[in-house]
């Protein structure tokens, strides 16, 4: 009876392990974290939209919306968003943020599903391949503003690379929300809206501004959940060095920026239509949703849920967005 009792106690612990540690490409899947990458079609599909919305009303130099480079500026942020979890997967394993007691979703490196050594490979993969996706838009530009458009490729790679890698990762000087929402918001937004209309306006400014708020709480409801943990591993988050309670109101005062910032913008062109305006109650709604959960939980795996409504809401309302601005 005991023998047989073992025998299925170890044909248990098989089964789970089975389950619990994934196959090649679905580890791959997991560490690119598909449940983040609205933070990066997000600012591309709400600068396409009012991009669209100038060249329709004149305000644009060009005369057209093309749609070619508008996916490979879907391409490149998707993948530029990939090689940096990839790095943050082997960055923080290396440094020991992804130790044992993480409430978070398991890593790749963290767990042995991926070798730190092919997690670096696949960072520079995806960064290549988002570059080939970058230079494809210089088609599309008159000559004089390919410089532009190249530098500024750069510099995202580059912090792409220094966010959680390098001698001084950004992101444990409490840097990061600062680099999301410049780089998730504002260069994301007005480059995407230059590549279509070859100039740069106030309106895409305030609109990268709020969309990068916005993306900055899927970061806060990250770094709220693991502020212990960050903080015993040196990983400086503005939440690991000022607390809980500045985490939990962090999050409800991004949301009201983000609200604030694009009803500026509907001043300043009167675009108080009912989608646009809907756009922001649904928003509004979704966020103060958002911000009880994380407030109420406070602690633990639970937080995850609150990260998973972060992301949807900031697609929500970059696609409603860009529905006002179209139609």
């Amino acid at each position: 009876m005991s023998k047989k009792k073992n025998a299925k106690n170890k044909k248990s612990v098989k089964t789970v392990d089975a389950v619990e540690k994934p196959g090649v490409v679905e580890a791959w899947a997991l560490a690119a974290r598909p449940k983040t990458l609205a933070a990066a079609c997000s600012p591309v599909i709400v600068g396409l939209g009012l991009a669209y919305r100038d060249i329709a009303d004149g305000r644009a130099v060009s005369d057209v919306f093309v749609l070619v480079p508008a996916l490979c500026c879907l391409a490149f942020a998707l993948l530029a968003q990939v090689a940096a979890n990839f790095i943050n997967d082997y960055a923080d394993f290396k440094k020991g943020a992804d130790g044992g007691e993480r409430k978070g979703p398991r890593r790749a490196v963290a767990n042995g599903w991926i070798s730190p050594r092919a997690m670096l490979t696949g960072t520079f993969v995806a960064l290549a391949v988002a570059c080939l996706f970058g230079l494809a838009t210089l088609l599309y530009v008159a000559p004089e503003h390919r410089a532009t458009l190249v530098g500024i490729g750069a510099v995202c790679c580059v912090f792409c690379l220094l966010y959680s890698a390098g001698p001084l990762p950004l992101a444990y000087i409490g840097l990061g929300d600062v680099l999301v929402v410049a780089f998730f918001g504002v260069v994301a937004v007005c480059f995407t809206y230059f590549v279509q209309t070859l100039t740069f306006t106030l309106d895409s400014a305030l609109l990268g501004t709020a969309i990068g708020f916005a993306t900055d709480n899927i970061l806060v409801s990250n770094n709220y959940r693991d502020r212990d943990e960050d903080r015993a591993a040196g990983k400086f988050t503005l939440i690991a060095v000022f607390g809980e309670r500045f985490g939990r109101y962090f999050y409800l005062v991004n949301g009201l920026i983000v609200i604030a910032l694009v009803a500026a913008i509907y001043v300043r062109r009167e675009w108080w239509d009912p989608v646009g305006v809907g756009a922001l109650v649904v928003y509004l709604a979704l966020h103060l949703r958002a911000w009880r959960i994380l407030a109420q939980i406070r602690s633990g795996a639970g937080l995850v849920r609150a990260l998973a409504l972060s992301s949807a809401n900031l697609l929500i309302l970059s696609v409603m967005l860009a529905f006002a601005f179209v139609f």
